[in-house]
This record gives structure tokens, sequence and C-alpha cells, in this order.
């Protein structure tokens, strides 16, 4: 009689990746919560691990080291969530881009851009600070920076293409523009220092980009071919 072969067993690795998930998401918000509390100089990774209740190694396997932990939670705090869509395919950025309307498109993007500043604009703070003491801080710094400055050139771009756009004004124009208004230190002086509510913050950043690159009548705007 021939001997039964079992069948091979598959290894279910559901479970583990959801495991993955769950400490992930454990760590990021811990991170989160000591680097505010604490800084980024006065945190330790062992100190995370500890309030995320999971291992050092753990904490290590998903984040190399600490600034690209801080980059993480960073990228969370503008998503709102660590799922793995990039900002640019969301609703509130398709939205925006299906607005017909300049000066529109600039009021809807400053008050998202509002309502999520007090999550993410004190770790850019954060990242500032640090990138002065630590070299693996400020290429994060930078990467934020530069990711932001990617980010203006696309709306850049879509303003453009209203045809609502100041005359003189060109792609890199806008973009600085737009670039410049979402410097953290604008929100560290009106909202942190002087006080003001994101409400405000956000009719401030609008009000100040629309006055600066929107035209006011068709002799002041882009000749369209």
């Amino acid at each position: 009689m021939a001997e039964s072969v079992k069948p091979t067993r598959r290894y279910d690795t559901t479970r583990r990746r959801e495991q993955a998930r769950e400490n992930r998401g454990r760590v990021l918000a811990a991170a989160s919560r000591l680097f505010l509390a604490r800084g980024y100089a006065d945190t330790a990774m062992p100190e995370v691990a500890q309030a995320a209740g999971v291992s050092v190694q753990t904490v290590y396997k998903a984040f190399a080291n600490k600034a690209t932990l801080l980059k993480a939670v960073f990228d969370v705090s503008v998503a709102g969530d660590d799922e793995a869509t990039p900002m640019a395919e969301r609703d509130v950025i398709g939205a925006i881009r299906a607005e017909p309307d300049a000066a529109r498109k600039i009021t809807l993007y400053t008050r998202h851009l509002a309502e999520g500043a007090m999550r993410h604009a004190p770790l850019q703070l954060l990242a500032r600070d640090a990138a002065h003491a630590d070299r693996a801080a400020a290429e994060v710094w930078a990467q934020m920076r530069q990711e932001m400055l990617t980010a203006m050139t696309y709306f850049a771009e879509d303003l453009l293409g209203t045809g609502q756009i100041r005359r003189h004004l060109v792609l890199e124009d806008v973009r600085d523009v737009l670039w410049t208004y979402h410097a953290p230190e604008l929100y560290e002086l009106l909202v942190l220092e002087r006080g003001w509510s994101a409400d405000r913050y956000g009719l401030f950043l609008g009000d100040a980009m629309i006055n600066a690159v929107i035209a006011d009548g068709p002799a002041d705007q882009l000749a369209m071919s």
C-alpha cells in the first residue's frame, strides 16, 4: 500500500501582516507623542518601543533609525492616516483639481492645509530644529522641504491651467510663492506665538496666496494659447 502523502501546509502570513501593521501604528503613535513632548534629541528609540509595547528590534526593523521614524510620523500627520494611497490620489486633492476657478482652488487647498496644520506643522518645526545638530535629521528636513516644493510645482501647474494667473508670473514664480506660504514658521508665529485659530490661519494663507498670484481682471490674466 502506497504511503499517503500529506499535502504541504501553506503558511498563512495574514496574521503576521496584521500584527506588523498594528505594531507600526503603535510605534508611530508613541513616537509622535514622545517627539512632541520631549523633542527629537531627548527621545530614544528604546523609549518609543516601551511606550508602544513592542521590542526595540521591532522598531528598528520597521524604521532604520530615529530620523526615518520622524519622517514616517510626519507623513502620517500630513495624510491623517498610514494608508499607502499617495496624497495626490486622495479625494481632497481630486476635488481641488476638478475646481475650475483658481481662487476657489486655493481656498479649498488652504482650508485643508489649516485643518491639518496642528498635526504636521509642529513636527516640521521639530525637524527643523533637530537638523542643526543631527545629520540624519537634517536630511529628513531637506526631504520635507523638497517634497513640498515638488507638490507646489504640481499645484502651480494646475493653477496656471486655469488662465487666471497674473500675466507676469511663470511656473517657478507661482510655485515659489505657494511654497513660501507653507513655511512652518508662519504657523509658529501666528498660531503658536500669537494664538490665532486654525480657521484664521487658513483664511490668512488663502487670501495671501490669492492676492499674490491670481489676476485682478482680464488684462492681468495669463495669455493662454
